[in-house]
């Protein structure tokens, strides 16, 4: 790549990027119509940040901002906080080991829309806060036409996180999201009206978020808690808890150990609940 894209990592030679790149060659040899598609976005690179910055770039780029412009800001983003670059790893591998369909690193690189609208996001929040707001919402709204997931700029994301399938995810500016959470389609971490300021959730670490949550409200997840499906939470949930139902209650605490990586989305046979601990 021009010299003034190259980012400077680490450590290139990590597990995961070394894993990719050997898992790319033996599809690139498996099926010989997606060779040149392989080599363009992974094979061709030294490192994971610089496939990744091509990556988006080659989804993001259109008419009014393009794939070369893209890469630039994104390998800006990468060179200057390689933290970013950091959770991207973590978030490939949490996909991996907790996506029972995902069979290994390069199907989430290169077609899973919750890794690359979370990845997109990382990009648009480094460039919120060096104040260059305008092109941050630009990249919001280019994530939610293209991968269907709409992630404020301002919003606070962890490493590790598993976006599963992405479709309908919404995240407000002032949403707080913990290391290793798992959310599927459908998930909202919204306000309760049109009040300003500090008015959206902070979910705790290692939270599951089923598919059609929400979650609404300047209220706290605890760690290691459990939304069910379809549930509307507007009041705290403790750690270690699962809320459940319309609106939510508590249904069981404990919950299993680390839901957000067993993606355990089963309920108790006995629900505990009462009026007292409605949320």
């Amino acid at each position: 790549m021009p010299k003034h894209l190259e980012v400077v990592t680490s450590d290139t030679e990590t597990p995961v990027w070394v894993a990719l790149r050997n898992q790319a060659e033996h599809a690139a040899k498996a099926e010989p119509a997606l060779a040149s598609l392989l080599n363009a976005v992974i094979l061709s690179h030294d490192n994971l940040a610089d496939a990744l910055t091509f990556q988006l770039a080659r989804k993001l780029g259109d008419q009014e901002m393009r794939a070369m412009t893209a890469r630039e800001f994104a390998a800006d983003a990468f060179e200057d906080d390689l933290s970013i670059v950091e959770a991207a790893e973590a978030d490939l591998k949490a996909v991996f080991e907790r996506d029972p369909a995902c069979k290994g690193y390069v199907q989430p690189f290169l077609f899973f829309k919750g890794f690359l609208a979370l990845q997109t996001h990382r990009v648009s929040h480094w460039l919120w806060n060096q104040g260059r707001e305008t092109l941050a919402f630009y990249l919001q709204s280019r994530s939610s036409e293209v991968f269907q997931v709409d992630i404020n700029p301002a919003a606070k994301i962890g490493k590790g996180v598993f976006i599963d399938h992405g479709t309908g995810i919404v995240i407000g500016e002032t949403a707080v999201v913990g290391d290793d959470v798992s959310m599927l389609h459908g998930v909202t971490l919204g306000g309760t009206g049109a009040e300003r300021g500090d008015r959206h959730p902070k979910i705790g670490k290692g939270v599951l978020l089923g598919a059609g949550a929400k979650v609404l409200g300047n209220i706290t997840v605890g760690d290691y808690a459990k939304v069910a499906s379809g549930s509307v939470v507007l009041r705290p949930v403790p750690a270690h808890c699962t809320a459940a139902g319309v609106p939510a209650r508590l249904v069981n605490c404990p919950t299993c150990e680390e839901p957000a990586k067993t993606m355990d989305h089963t309920l108790a046979e006995a629900v505990y609940s009462t009026s007292s601990y409605e949320i």
